[in-house]
């Protein structure tokens, strides 16, 4: 009996060691990736540029989708700031999702908007829509307002807006996010200079909005977030995005584009039937299905990032309400990879196939599991007297300097990129938190993960629930 417990215990060590060694060395070859393609981004994007795009008629047209549910505290000033966006031609849709509060009440009285007759083809189904309304303002002539039956989704909410864009891109947001005045002009660009291959979406650097200064929906000065928690968002936003997503985009290899920042292919995204209402990560799905189409139809296509950040969002102060996020994402990870599994290893399928899909399986949705079974194990080892303590603590040491230099090293290099905060002060209060996220963030993303999986196997339902914003008005008058 001992040498079975003996052989299986060697197996478990052996195949941690391997999975972690190779996760170690995907995290280096992201970080090597992520400057190189942000060193090429900057030598290749100009002010100049951008100001030449703004003032040419032949940019190819984009609708802004927003779907808005009771989003009344901040609904004025997040629609005044998509107004400001900088681009030649581009059209906004605000999809009121059944709202309960006086959101489409206040959007109605604020531009002075009427129903109108609309040819809405409905190449998506969605909940029925009730009424389209334009403004008699002409200086908002580009703004378009759905009222909807509410689809309890934020996907059939967005499908809704698809069906009546006019132009051949959309991108998707969300309403409480607040979008950089040149967003667009950056998404389309690399459109134009990708060349042979069909970019099919393009996303850039989300960051968090709470305690930044805002004006009229328009951000004016960016603040690390002064509560812990959203602060531990922060950095790992800025991890996520500026090193494993640009690193990814470098490959060619994008898992995802957030649900809050996304610019898409209309054409590709309604052949693939749209966003799933019935999803729980549909921004991921999505993605999914537009890579797996392309490569079902020999379409050779592109997935890229933006390392400058385009977009800020609110994120969850309370631990109640960042618990249901992430166990909502950790639940559509695993709703993804089941239903999608037959492209896993599949050469047919491409780089999505062999390198996307795999890593999303192997490194996003086992991680969790992996991480709790290696903490019983840890634990029974401990007290059978099995550890060798001088050699489990220099590893233990070895792998909490490992993820805090590759937090630190994305912190400071795009600090040093596109110096966002004007204080040293600032961006050490960020560089202290890999120090504590692997003590206290890290453990609560694993439980909300497992959390999350328990879901799905058991099919317990669970909503968004009530986000209880601040509004951005007021976190800037706070400072």
């Amino acid at each position: 009996m001992n040498t079975i417990t003996d052989a299986i215990l060697r197996f478990y060590e052996s195949t941690i060691f391997v999975y972690g060694l190779v996760l170690i060395l995907v995290y280096a070859l992201l970080a090597i990736l992520s400057l190189v393609a942000i060193r090429k981004y900057l030598s290749r994007t100009s002010q100049q540029q951008l100001d030449a795009l703004a003032g040419s008629q032949l940019a190819p047209g984009i609708t802004i989708l927003a779907p808005a549910f009771n989003e009344g505290l901040t609904i004025i000033a997040n629609v005044r700031s998509l107004l400001t966006i900088n681009y030649p031609r581009f059209e906004i849709v605000i999809i009121n999702d059944g709202s309960t509060d006086n959101t489409l009440e206040q959007l109605i009285q604020e531009f002075d908007m009427v129903a109108v007759d609309f040819a809405y083809n409905e190449k998506i189904r969605t909940q029925p829509v009730r009424q389209i309304f334009k403004s008699r303002d002409l200086a908002y002539s580009n703004l378009v307002v759905i009222d909807k039956v509410n689809g309890k989704s934020k996907a059939d909410a967005t499908n809704a807006g698809i069906n009546i864009a006019s132009f051949n891109y959309f991108l998707c947001t969300d309403v409480d996010c607040v979008l950089h005045k040149d967003t667009l002009l950056e998404l389309i660009k690399p459109i134009l200079q990708e060349g042979k291959k069909r970019l099919i979406a393009i996303g850039a650097t989300l960051r968090i909005a709470n305690s930044s200064e805002f004006d009229e929906g328009v951000m004016t000065r960016m603040r690390p977030p002064k509560k812990l928690l959203p602060r531990f968002q922060e950095v790992e936003y800025i991890r996520s995005f500026v090193l494993g997503k640009m690193g990814w985009s470098y490959l060619n290899c994008v898992p995802n584009v957030s649900g809050g920042l996304g610019l898409f292919d209309k054409e590709i995204a309604i052949k693939c039937g749209g966003y799933d209402h019935s999803s729980f990560g549909e921004d991921m799905e999505l993605l999914t299905r537009m890579a797996i189409f392309c490569k079902d139809n020999r379409i050779d296509y592109a997935v890229r990032y933006i390392p400058r950040t385009l977009c800020w969002t609110e994120g969850p102060a309370t631990l109640q309400i960042f618990g249901r996020q992430r166990t909502r994402w950790a639940r559509g990870l695993a709703q993804l990879i089941r239903s999608h599994f037959r492209v896993f290893l599949r050469p047919r399928y491409g780089r999505f196939g062999m390198i996307v899909f795999p890593y999303n399986f192997f490194f996003e949705l086992l991680a969790p599991l992996i991480e709790i079974s290696g903490i019983i194990v840890y634990i029974i080892l401990a007290v059978s007297g099995y550890i060798n303590w001088p050699y489990a603590i220099m590893l233990l040491i070895f792998v909490y300097t490992y993820a805090v230099m590759i937090s630190t090293l994305a912190i400071l290099w795009d600090q040093l990129s596109f110096r966002y905060y004007k204080t040293v002060r600032e961006v050490l209060s960020l560089c202290l938190m890999p120090f504590l996220e692997f003590l206290l963030y890290h453990p609560l993303i694993t439980i909300f993960s497992l959390r999350g999986y328990f879901y799905y196997l058991t099919g317990k339902r669970s909503t968004w629930g009530n986000m209880q914003r601040q509004g951005f008005k007021k976190a800037a008058a706070k400072v």
